[in-house]
């Protein structure tokens, strides 16, 4: 169980500190018969850090709730 808060805590604190991600999809644009045109897209996700910091909460309390188990 500690190891679950402590992955919860480094996934968190990963989502603080890049807040977005960027990745690219391939269109067609023009299509003959033997040439073919395509541009890339480039597409953004971006999330707020509030939601990484409460990730890392999450993992807090995980990681408190086993050792207080013990």
């Amino acid at each position: 169980m500690k190891k679950t808060g402590v992955i919860i805590i480094l996934i968190g604190f990963a989502l603080t500190i890049f807040a977005s991600f960027t990745f690219f999809t391939k269109e067609k644009v023009v299509d003959i018969v033997t040439v073919e045109i395509t541009r890339n897209n480039p597409y953004q996700l971006n999330w707020s850090p509030i939601i990484g910091i409460v990730v890392m909460g999450i993992g807090g309390l995980v990681l408190w709730q086993s050792s207080k188990k013990q």
